[in-house]
């Protein structure tokens, strides 16, 4: 089946739901909760839609809504049966709230079937949309070059590569319906790229993409998708004489650098001490990389609290370590976010840092250069994760 007719039988189903549901919210303050009898004349029609609405529900992994809406007369007189027999009610109940219960199993079997549908071509177009806009990126100036120059006239960057962009996003928007709830930052970036200047480019890069495809991520795995296991009995595996030992070390090449930034802010909003976790929305990194801006509370023992300002800078390198070229080029990337002023420079990476890195630093802090400079190697987030497996397993970091 095409995945564009697929698309289309999963709204008419989303509709015809919908329908359903409104139904069942008019039709519910009718539903027996005691001994009632002669259902009315809006029941009856209501009940008659429901039937008529069931066709437009197939099933899904084997499961369909097949039950039509409570007979009033049959389910007041279980009522009164339980009454006269001093039971609690379970069964009546039940019937009374089973429209409830298969609207929301059918609603619950719906969304994960879209998402499955659609997991594989959202990642797809997420890639290619990043490869995209470095292409863009790569002809533009920097964003101080950009406003500093007043003289040249702005036009609408529109290049092959802007098309596609705006083509895949568009398909992005078909797949995801209403799966997710958008969070992200879509008006400004449809506006942006309404008017594709530079410096709307540069937006959609830092700040508008970004934060759309968290939404995108959303729509691919739900609350409720479990991580696959191995088939296993947990207790009988941990009864038995194992073998090795337990490592920290995690596979940080199965993380892209955008992922990388993700969960370093996840972990970072984890960690005790330190609030008001944020992404700096613009940079002049040659690899576009996000810089995450953050509050770190300090108290001592004199009840004293301090608050810092840390500016974080994530450099996912799997094939070398950070030099002191980049850490030189964070500290010549602060004065962009001051004031507040910064108090202290934290570079994490998934790699380690060279001995010439390490020595830059330690001679820029024992002579009081600000800020203060952190070093946070890999070995370092592997142990911030060892205490947090949720992160490293969500993030694919374990397998």
């Amino acid at each position: 089946m095409e995945l564009d007719s697929l698309l289309t039988t999963f709204d008419k189903v989303a509709v015809n739901l919908e329908k359903l549901e409104r139904v069942w919210e008019r039709a519910k303050p009718f539903v027996p909760e005691g001994p009632q009898f002669a259902s009315p004349p809006e029941y009856q029609t209501l009940s008659r839609s429901w039937d008529d609405l069931l066709p437009g529900l197939p099933p899904i992994d084997g499961w369909r809504i097949i039950e039509g809406l409570p007979e009033v007369d049959s389910l007041g007189q279980m009522f009164l049966d339980y009454q006269e027999a001093g039971l609690f009610p379970k069964g009546a109940l039940a019937i009374a709230r089973q429209p409830e219960e298969d609207l929301s199993r059918y609603r619950h079997l719906l969304d994960r079937a879209r998402r499955r549908a659609i997991a594989s071509r959202l990642t797809v177009l997420t890639e290619r949309i990043n490869e995209l806009i470095s292409e863009v990126l790569s002809g533009l100036p920097t964003r101080e070059a950009w406003l500093a120059d007043t003289l040249s006239k702005r036009v609408r960057i529109e290049t092959p590569a802007t098309s596609e962009i705006s083509e895949a996003l568009e398909e992005i928007e078909r797949l995801l319906g209403q799966t997710v709830e958008r969070r992200g930052n879509w008006g400004m970036l449809r506006r942006h790229l309404r008017f594709g200047e530079a410096g709307d480019w540069l937006d959609i890069s830092e700040s508008d993409w970004p934060s759309v495809q968290w939404d995108i991520e959303a729509a691919k795995v739900g609350d409720s998708d479990p991580i696959p296991v191995p088939d296993i009995d947990l207790g009988v595996a941990g009864a038995a004489d194992l073998t090795g030992e337990a490592t920290i070390s995690l596979n940080w090449s199965a993380l892209k650098p955008e992922d990388f930034e993700r969960l370093l802010f996840d972990l970072l909003r984890d960690l005790d001490g330190y609030q008001n976790v944020d992404w700096l929305m613009k940079t002049n990194a040659p690899d576009r990389g996000r810089d995450i801006s953050l509050q770190r509370v300090v108290p001592d023992s004199a009840g004293t609290i301090r608050t810092d300002r840390v500016i974080v800078q994530a450099k996912h390198y799997t094939s070398k370590s950070v030099g002191p070229s980049d850490i030189q080029g964070a500290l010549a990337s602060l004065p962009l976010w001051e004031p507040p002023v910064i108090r202290s420079l934290i570079i994490a990476t998934s790699s380690r840092f060279s001995s010439d890195a390490v020595s830059l630093a330690e001679k820029h802090n024992d002579l009081g250069g600000r800020p203060y400079i952190e070093l946070w190697p890999d070995s370092r987030l592997e142990t911030l994760l060892a205490q947090r497996p949720k992160l490293a397993i969500t993030y694919g970091l374990r397998t």
